[in-house]
């Protein structure tokens, strides 16, 4: 299974689209948003293909929007940050603002820890779980998404262009 992963899209609608169509091609089966989604267009966008959602920073004025949105989408909100299990393998998803939630995550020792929140991107290993950042799509230095092949553990980083 190939899983797409992005995060902080900030509203950023043309882009996430642009985003989402580029993981389609590369092949993404799932999406998984690390948070800071700021509007429910991003939510219908992402609703492409089976998406979980997390809530970031950016969106707690607009939860209740937002976890409309998933609903009517049927995705899955995660809220604050949860854990799933995708082709064997459990993957924890938060937008990774709040340490506490981080930490709550990793003491579970998923397979993955998909997070966002700093705008770069990153893969790194924390004890036994792959720590993954796929970057971000408003305000960052480069624009990326992350595709993630569960089966073979391999990471791509995907460049969206301005």
């Amino acid at each position: 299974m190939r899983l797409g992963i992005l995060s902080d899209t900030h509203n950023q609608l043309a882009r996430t689209r642009l985003a989402v169509g580029l993981l389609l091609d590369a092949g993404a089966e799932v999406l998984a948003h690390c948070g800071d989604v700021t509007g429910p267009g991003v939510v219908a966008i992402c609703a492409v293909l089976p998406c979980y959602f997390t809530f970031g920073n950016h969106d707690a004025d607009v939860v209740p929007h937002l976890a409309r949105a998933i609903d009517v989408a049927k995705g899955v909100c995660l809220g604050w940050g949860g854990e799933v299990t995708l082709a064997g393998k459990r993957v924890a998803i938060t937008h990774g603002h709040v340490h506490t939630d981080v930490r709550r995550l990793l003491a579970g020792r998923p397979d993955y820890l998909l997070s966002g929140h700093s705008h770069v991107a990153a893969d790194r290993r924390e004890g036994p779980t792959r720590r993954i950042n796929p970057g971000a799509l408003d305000t960052a230095e480069a624009f990326s998404v992350a595709l993630l092949d569960l089966a073979t553990d391999e990471l791509r980083f995907i460049a969206v262009p301005r």
